[in-house]
């Protein structure tokens, strides 16, 4: 599965790119980890917590990426 972003992961959420930067620097969204490095944030999205939290199976998450990113 491909890098799921901030972008993408809004989309599945039902929410925009920003709810989901803040809540990961903020710790309140438990879908992955935002590190600050050299004064720029970075996000790291776990595919399988992602899933786990919107009710979805690996392949069912796997299918709304490529949906949403154009990939097969």
């Amino acid at each position: 599965m491909r890098k799921i972003t901030p972008s993408i992961a809004g989309i599945i959420m039902g929410c925009s790119a920003e709810f989901v930067r803040i809540g990961l620097q903020q710790g309140v969204l438990d879908i992955g980890d935002a590190v600050k490095m050299s004064g720029r944030w970075t996000y790291n999205i776990s595919p399988a917590r992602l899933a786990v939290r919107q009710g979805l199976t690996m392949e069912q998450l796997e299918k709304k990426v490529n949906r949403i990113t154009g990939s097969r």
